[in-house]
């Protein structure tokens, strides 16, 4: 089997997304990150480092100007990247942003015409999932133009998603992928992974001289959507010193984003102070417009205040503009104590309904101290024979943390939950916060075909099946559910195992509902087990799949009896098989459940 010649890293970001490559058939890599050519203004195209995750739908203005379209492209085509970004407080109408929060909102359908979402009806909409295929289509002929004789879909290609993605969200995320053109044996990475393999190529094998046995590795990735929480443990091995995924955090819809809602939440108050009430269509602009002013304000610069405008309603005019002013330390305040409050570990997240801007239809946290979310985390992955819940090592990703004030205030909040005050040892630098999950995914599929390190762990959740229970039909109330444990927390890649138990019904010539569960947390209950009982803290369902199965004769009664046969791919794609225990029939259900390198 040939080789192929790069290894390619994707970061399909909320915010930006990047690409990196590697040679693959040299015995160290150096990881570049593509430029990728987009349109930042009309007429104008130049090649960035980053193509930002905006979406711009064009009007027919835009259309008949034809000053928008890429070279190949039609005018009437999608703009994706800066300009998006750029236009987005202007026509937020137009913009979609968030795709990538969107493909595990369980509440939507993900494949339906929704975004921008309250879009008006003159807006042809498009789904999230072809909001992320776009993105990934510009990439991909970004790659192409650049390397004509090493097309995309013959290189080993690794995509990142967020560790807390479900199956449903990774599959989703696949089939974009795919799409776009994408190679089908390309592999899905959890993002604080791809960040740590980053770290371990920057230090090479100086890495063992920083982590030694024993010690526990907290990975806090908070992007523009998402905050991702990841433990990895340093063990030995045979004499060498090897990394384990210990555990995964829930999905998490708390990151740049919130910030910048804060902002216009905070903003929206003070234009209200002027007499100016902003509708629905400003308090979207109004959020894009707040993005700019909160990079502004958490850098390093001595700029003290930023001025945020909002058009008019209707008015293309700058006389139809409202203006207000947000100081630095209103944003210092804001943020820093609004997202990285001080909390001691036995704090827990506030579960209680939120308020303000649910109008952009995603399901944020309703808490938004990412302190508490990790206090609960560290709490609840506390393992048996260990002496504390703490980390020794804290690894920061994501673009919040380029600014020194957050970065400052998150250490200080993990000090305190120390005894003498000895921080937990913060690794890496801040010079490559952006590029870090890209460039990791590149160097993870390199390091895979040189026998590198590897993140060991399996999968990082107990999957579970929705089964029936038999019983008298009471009108008006469904039958009690029971939860099927289909593939065991740590599930290797490769590896399948039969689910003892009972037979079950398999139902065949209709469309049913299968539904499946997820937990983090149960990490002792082998396949076959089967729970009777369960809150939402331990399992969360995923999407459910709707499906028809035929069989080569339906059973008068509807259903076949089966046994399940659970495997996972060396892809990390999750197969339950359905076989039948009357004769050869068998069924698969299939989602990619990859969790881990």
């Amino acid at each position: 089997m040939q080789i192929a010649k790069y290894s390619i890293g994707i970061d399909l970001g909320t915010t930006n997304t990047l690409l990196a490559f590697a040679e693959m058939r040299v015995d160290q890599p150096r990881v570049d990150v593509l430029s990728i050519p987009q349109v930042v203004a009309p007429g104008q195209i130049e090649s960035l480092e980053s193509l930002p995750s905006f979406v711009y739908l064009p009007s027919d203005s835009d259309i008949s100007g034809g000053m928008l379209a890429m070279p190949g492209r039609t005018a009437k085509e999608p703009v994706v990247g800066s300009y998006a970004r750029q236009i987005s407080a202007e026509q937020p109408d137009r913009v979609v942003a968030a795709a990538k929060s969107w493909l595990c909102h369980h509440q939507v359908d993900r494949h339906a015409a929704i975004l921008p979402w309250n879009a008006s009806k003159e807006v042809a909409k498009i789904s999230p999932v072809e909001a992320s295929r776009l993105i990934l289509q510009h990439v991909v002929a970004a790659w192409s133009a650049a390397f004509p004789a090493a097309p995309l879909a013959e290189q080993y290609v690794t995509l990142t998603v967020p560790a807390s993605f479900d199956m449903a969200a990774r599959e989703l995320t696949r089939e974009a992928a795919i799409s776009a053109g994408l190679p089908e044996d390309f592999v899905l990475l959890e993002e604080p992974q791809a960040a740590v393999y980053h770290w371990l190529n920057r230090k090479g094998d100086l890495w063992r001289r920083e982590l030694t046995e024993g010690d526990l590795l907290l990975v806090v990735d908070v992007g523009g959507g998402t905050t991702d929480l990841t433990l990895v443990r340093v063990t030995q091995e045979s004499g060498e010193l090897v990394l384990r995924r210990l555990a995964v955090g829930n999905h998490l819809l708390v990151g740049g984003d919130n910030m910048d809602l804060t902002l216009a939440h905070f903003a929206a108050t003070k234009f209200a102070e002027k007499g100016t009430k902003l509708n629905a269509w400003q308090a979207v602009s109004l959020w894009h417009a707040c993005r700019k002013a909160k990079e502004s304000l958490l850098s390093a610069s001595d700029k003290k205040t930023e001025s945020i405008s909002v058009l008019g309603r209707g008015s293309k005019l700058i006389g139809g503009t409202v203006t207000v002013d947000i100081g630095r330390d209103e944003v210092h305040r804001l943020l820093a104590d609004g997202f990285f409050a001080p909390s001691s570990l036995d704090d827990r997240p506030a579960r209680d309904a939120a308020s303000g801007f649910q109008e952009l239809g995603l399901p944020f946290e309703v808490d938004s101290a990412i302190t508490r979310h990790i206090a609960a985390f560290l709490s609840d992955n506390h393992e048996p024979n260990q002496s504390s819940a703490l980390a020794t090592h804290v690894l920061l990703n994501g673009g919040v943390f380029k600014s020194a004030l957050l970065r400052e205030k998150l250490a200080d909040v993990l000090a305190s939950w120390h005894t003498a005050n000895e921080r937990p040892k913060l690794l890496g630098g801040v010079d490559d916060l952006d590029r870090a999950v890209a460039c990791g995914a590149a160097f993870y599929g390199w390091s895979k075909h040189h026998g590198g390190i590897r993140i060991r762990g399996g999968t990082a959740r107990s999957y579970y099946l929705g089964v029936e229970t038999a019983g008298l039909a009471i009108p008006g109330i469904p039958r009690p559910l029971q939860a099927l444990c289909v593939v065991p927390f740590a599930m290797e890649e490769g590896t399948e195992l039969d689910v003892p138990g009972r037979e079950v019904g398999l139902v065949v010539g209709r469309q049913v509902r299968f539904r499946f569960f997820a937990s983090a947390n149960r990490k002792n209950d082998k396949v076959g087990t089967t729970l009777r009982d369960w809150d939402e803290t331990e399992l969360q369902e995923t999407a459910p799949m709707e499906l028809t199965f035929s069989a080569e004769e339906t059973p008068q009664e509807g259903y076949v009896p089966v046994r399940f046969h659970s495997r996972v791919s060396e892809l990390g794609v999750f197969e339950l098989w359905c076989n039948s225990t009357k004769d050869d029939q068998r069924w698969k259900l299939e989602f990619n459940v990859r969790e881990d390198s």
